[in-house]
């Protein structure tokens, strides 16, 4: 079967954003909800999970393993996204309030994407 062109970019970003949350943390510590403990923990931890559901993704025999765990680390971090955009309103910076609530709804794609590799055969 081939690796359908939505799990390839979500295998992407999901690349991408681990390496950046690997080699530079703080950028994600201000959207980090109070009250989710061990915020830099957290935040190399689901790096690291990027990273591994990537190649899961990229992988026949663990795509739909790696699908719902896309889902679940999609969901899983959207209150962080929920934290940015309302952190946003709360200034003057009218292009931070775009992108922050331009990311809420930028997530169901990825869902999306997500939700069709769980679907996809193994082979």
């Amino acid at each position: 079967m081939t690796l359908q062109r939505s799990t390839k970019l979500l295998a992407g970003g999901f690349l991408a954003s681990g390496v950046v949350h690997l080699l530079k943390p703080e950028v994600y510590e201000p959207i980090m909800p109070a009250w989710v403990p061990s915020h830099r923990e957290v935040i190399l931890g689901s790096g690291v999970a990027e990273i591994v559901l990537a190649a899961g993704l990229l992988a026949a025999p663990t795509r739909r393993l790696a699908g719902w765990g896309s889902l679940g680390l999609l969901l899983g971090v959207y209150p962080a996204n929920i934290k940015m955009a309302v952190d946003a309103m709360g200034t003057d910076n009218t292009a931070l309030k775009a992108a922050a609530l331009g990311r809420l709804p930028g997530q169901w794609p990825m869902l999306k994407a997500a939700w069709t590799a769980t679907r996809r055969p193994t082979a």
